[in-house]
């Protein structure tokens, strides 16, 4: 595909939202497409563009709201490389419907479906948990802290709690298992679930004593 060798060059060389994270989710939305009978170039491609929107440089895009400006960095490559209104706006769906906690634009192709399943397979498992930490440290958070029950109901930390590797945990990977949509990527979670599961509460158990 044309478009994986441009995509190396949209992304910084790091394994969290970087290009290691990209061509991960790539591979998977591949094999997801493979077996579940979807359009491929599309899935793909959305995979490819999906966290594109710090592509261009004259424009720093929020994280909760950067999926639109990827959306609509992917219809100026596509339409650049020519491809047709409707295929354009098909990997525009998957790339504003992949984001876990905005559910104002739900997947409703197999294609958003399969690209929502790659990305959110990316943060479960021993590499999701190796990017929750990661994430933690380059964000000066702690690995461990308890969670509030405000923070477990809305995802939101309240004055002066951390939002720690294992507040991630806690809120979201946890429950990505019961929001995969495909059959064949809830059969891959299982395993990554177990992996991922079982070293959080270590964790837990370990910083508590």
């Amino acid at each position: 595909m044309f478009l994986l060798q441009q995509a190396r060059t949209w992304y910084p060389n790091d394994d969290i939202h970087g290009w290691g994270h990209i061509s991960r989710v790539y591979h998977l939305a591949e094999k997801l497409a493979c077996a579940e009978g979807a359009d491929s170039e599309i899935a793909c491609a959305a995979a490819l563009l999906h966290d594109a929107a710090d592509a261009d440089p004259n424009h720093k895009i929020a994280r909760a709201s950067h999926q639109h400006a990827s959306a609509a960095f992917a219809r100026r490559v596509l339409s650049e490389a020519g491809w047709p209104e409707e295929r354009i706006q098909a990997v525009e769906h998957c790339i504003r419907a992949h984001r876990y906690r905005d559910r104002s634009e739900e997947p409703q192709t197999l294609e958003a479906k399969i690209l929502f399943d790659a990305d959110k397979l990316d943060a479960i498992g021993a590499i999701g948990v190796a990017r929750a930490v990661a994430h933690a440290a380059m964000s000066g958070q702690p690995l461990y802290a308890p969670p509030s029950e405000a923070f477990l109901r809305t995802g939101k930390t309240a004055d002066g709690e951390p939002h720690s590797a294992y507040h991630e945990y806690a809120f979201k990977l946890r429950h990505i298992r019961e929001r995969l949509y495909t059959p064949s990527a809830r059969q891959i979670a299982e395993e990554r679930h177990r992996i991922m599961a079982a070293y959080f509460e270590h964790l837990q158990t370990e910083m508590q004593g």
